[in-house]
């Protein structure tokens, strides 16, 4: 709550000032994914894509959904080069199959993992409360698996491509402390412990962990080991969207006020790929590079990275044998 109160401030301000810009990039002949298209931020980052050229594919869960997106995309810019895929984070074997996929593609500058769920009641999927498996396992799951065509792509192409976490400020509003149990996804599946309330603030939050643990062990902007790839995740800002759809009337009351348009938000999504390599690693806010929370920083938050990896790396490597080495 204090971390709340302390960054309500700039966060105003934020909303009230700082419009994030329209994207310009022309992303003619390039292939760009977004998961979680077919409606809100990432169905309107779709639509700036298609409108800049970009060979589009729309990851979604229900296909006829998507099917629909594509239409309204297709209609209002002329493009003609967009593809359904589906991809269902619930569902590892869902991921895997679409990262398989993906190695078919005759190239990938950049994926922008959108998808994600946010609610107030606790379920599983695939072993884990929902919101974990959706935001975190199965994002950094479908990460790693694309890696190597991002890779293939940079070196066959001469291109920087982006891997583009589309996270949040929330994790300003949180400090983790499941992170602080002995093994702490045990923790967050634990019905009888689960603070709903906070969960998709800690998703967040472990989202920008394992961005920042991902950035020191992948190759750096001046590496020669691997061919490179920017890293970045973002902060939309508070938007309107469906995302919220379960939270009580004051989140409500401060959408009507407060909220950026759909379209808005979407621009960040595009700026991310727009950046260039001083974003490698970094989290943007309003399009721009921007200190992550205070204490993801401090001595509490290093360590709790370095944990959190150190239990996740296995439940990665468990789900697809041999991931790793993709990093």
């Amino acid at each position: 709550m204090a971390g709340m109160l302390t960054y309500f401030p700039s966060f105003i301000y934020s909303q009230l000032f700082e419009t994030p810009p329209v994207p310009t990039t022309d992303f003619t002949g390039q292939t760009v994914i977004v998961t979680g298209s077919n409606q809100g931020l990432g169905f309107e980052a779709a639509r700036h894509f298609a409108r800049l050229g970009a060979n589009l594919i729309l990851a979604c869960r229900t296909v006829s959904k998507a099917e629909a997106a594509k239409a309204d995309i297709e209609k209002t810019t002329g493009s003609k080069t967009i593809q359904v895929w589906e991809l269902d984070l619930s569902r590892y074997d869902s991921v895997k199959a679409f990262a398989k996929r993906v190695q078919g593609l005759e190239r990938l500058d950049a994926i922008v993992e959108n998808a994600g769920i946010s609610t107030m009641k606790f379920a599983e999927a695939e072993g884990n409360e929902a919101t974990i498996t959706t935001n975190v396992v199965s994002t950094f799951l479908l990460a790693l698996l694309v890696l190597p065509k991002l890779r293939e792509s940079a070196k066959k192409f001469n291109i920087v491509p982006h891997l583009t976490i589309v996270s949040s400020e929330v994790h300003f509003f949180t400090t983790f402390p499941e992170s602080q149990a002995d093994d702490i996804f045990a923790e967050l599946n634990d019905p009888k412990k689960a603070r709903m309330w906070d969960r998709y603030n800690v998703s967040k939050a472990m989202e920008v962990l394992i961005c920042r643990e991902l950035t020191e062990l992948l190759a750096s902007p001046t590496s020669s080991r691997k061919p490179f790839v920017i890293l970045n995740f973002l902060n939309p800002g508070f938007c309107h969207s469906e995302l919220a759809n379960e939270l009580g009337m004051p989140v409500k009351v401060l959408k009507a006020l407060l909220a950026r348009t759909t379209e808005v938000g979407s621009r960040t999504l595009v700026n991310a790929v727009e950046a260039g390599k001083d974003s490698h690693g970094m989290f943007l806010s309003n399009s721009k590079v921007t200190p992550v929370a205070s204490w993801v920083t401090s001595e509490y938050g290093i360590k709790a990275q370095k944990k959190l990896w150190k239990q996740f790396a296995p439940i990665l490597e468990k789900i697809q044998p041999g991931i790793l080495v993709n990093i």
